[in-house]
């Protein structure tokens, strides 16, 4: 099996000075490095071998660089490529990503970057590949679904309905990539834990996974935050401090609500996924960062584009990929598992015995509207477990801390609230009025009188059981 360091790479740029540059540099790197001027050169090369990255100019003298990638896409050829565009064309970067590209640098290429870049690129299991002699075709090991570090965070991703299958699916496909991805979702349905499945399923699964809440952070400490600051920066800044780009890097940033973050800190935000460096707070130099952008949403970007709540490029930029996660309501046949997958959890955690979950409560969930989505129902057996006194679980419904509205006159509610359970009694004890008294723990004498101030009307016959 080859090491990094013994990795085959194909650099493809019609400007010889440049091509010379690309392949210098990796050779120092210790790789080994083939050239094309074109992409006919190209693909000779890649019928007779297989590499583990391919590097590509985006326009050269016969197309485009995007014709090849689709090319190698489609016959699902290992190698990851990474293309190289035009600096300021984001559109063209964006669309390389869609296309299938693992990453994409901008020139004039910074070399530091170029080298980061490619290391990225031969690690995970496109270098597997290498392990084959270079005439023998290989089953596409990074486009196959083989996702070993993120199975166990996949497996959190409870329910085996039609929309999570799907959802499942576009985590494994999307992971072999550098793609920014947007999540898109209710509150509560989980979008963090399908962020952390798309870092563990990447070759970045070694690396930090860093998550930011943009919404809860005061706008006077965004750019220090995300960008860091320098001793003396600000007042009481009284040593260097790190952002959360240089905590991510080698790894995933995930930015979550990012539809909170202000238009001021939306631009800046935008350049530093463009130019992939950060200048911190206090400081001349700019550093290079290294991160891949996942980001989340319970908002409708497109319309807060259109309002002008939501910066147009930035938008594009990170919604290259989107991954829509389904509302609870839209996947109820996946509540059977999710409720047994939370109750262990919670008991696990709380060192309580499992209790029965029965068809009747789980009928009752069912019904349920579940706005608040899986956290709704996670919170809900939270109260049933910690409050059950029997071995069966008693679920209540109503959502905790729910405000009961209270009409004017609060007599008349009372009343009518007493008049709807003895008429409920009565009816089921065929109108015995002993027996309803009975039933409710009440004197047939405290019986009758709520009778006839309640204005409840009886059958005749009923008075004949009464006792005296």
């Amino acid at each position: 099996m080859s090491t990094p360091n013994q990795a085959h790479i194909l650099v493809i740029d019609d400007e010889p000075d440049l091509r010379t540059l690309y392949e210098l540099t990796l050779l120092r790197e210790g790789y080994r490095v083939e050239a094309a001027a074109d992409l006919a050169q190209a693909r000779v090369q890649l019928r007779e071998r297989r590499f583990d990255a391919v590097i590509t100019d985006m326009r050269l003298p016969d197309g485009l660089g995007l014709e090849l990638l689709r090319e190698m896409v489609s016959q699902q050829r290992p190698e990851r490529c990474v293309v190289i565009t035009a600096h300021g064309s984001a559109e063209n970067a964006v669309e390389a990503l869609k296309a299938g590209a693992f990453d994409y640098l901008t020139k004039p290429v910074d070399l530091k970057q170029f080298r980061s870049v490619v290391a990225s690129a031969i690690q995970g299991p496109a270098s597997t590949e290498k392990s084959r002699p270079d005439s023998e075709p290989g089953p596409a090991a990074s486009r196959s679904g083989k996702c070993q570090d993120g199975a166990l965070t996949l497996q959190r991703l409870i329910g085996e309905s039609a929309v999570m299958q799907t959802v499942k699916a576009r985590i494994i496909k999307v992971a072999g990539s550098m793609a920014p991805v947007l999540i898109q979702g209710e509150s509560g349905t989980g979008k963090e834990l399908v962020a952390r499945a798309v870092h563990d399923c990447s070759h970045r699964a070694a690396g930090p996974f860093v998550a930011v809440n943009c919404g809860a952070i005061p706008e006077n400490l965004l750019e220090a935050e995300f960008f860091g600051a320098r001793k003396g920066a600000y007042t009481g800044s009284t040593q260097d401090r790190q952002g959360y780009f240089q905590a991510a890097k080698g790894g995933t940033l995930f930015l979550d609500e990012i539809g909170d973050l202000p238009l001021a800190m939306q631009s800046k935000l935008l350049r530093s996924i463009q130019e992939r460096v950060v200048r911190p707070l206090g400081s001349a130099q700019e550093d290079t960062v290294d991160v891949r952008i996942v980001s989340a949403t319970h908002k409708d970007l497109g319309a807060a584009v259109a309002s002008g709540h939501f910066r147009q490029d930035l938008y594009y930029r990170l919604n290259v990929i989107e991954i829509n996660v389904p509302a609870l309501r839209d996947r109820r046949e996946d509540l059977p598992a999710l409720c047994h997958d939370l109750l262990g959890r919670i008991c696990r955690e709380s060192g309580l015995p499992v209790p029965e979950l029965s068809g009747q409560v789980l009928a009752r969930l069912q019904d349920h509207p579940f706005n608040g989505n899986v956290r709704e129902l996670e919170n809900m057996l939270h109260r049933a477990v910690a409050l059950g006194e029997s071995s069966d679980l008693q679920v209540d419904t109503q959502p905790a801390g729910q405000v009961v509205t209270v009409p004017e006159n609060l007599q008349d509610f009372l009343d009518s609230q007493e008049r709807g359970i003895l008429t409920k009694v009565l009816q089921e004890t065929g109108f015995n009025r002993t027996a309803a008294a009975a039933k409710l723990g009440i004197s047939l004498r405290q019986m009758r009188y709520r009778i006839a101030r309640l204005n409840i009307v009886t059958p005749n016959s009923d008075d004949a059981p009464d006792e005296p």
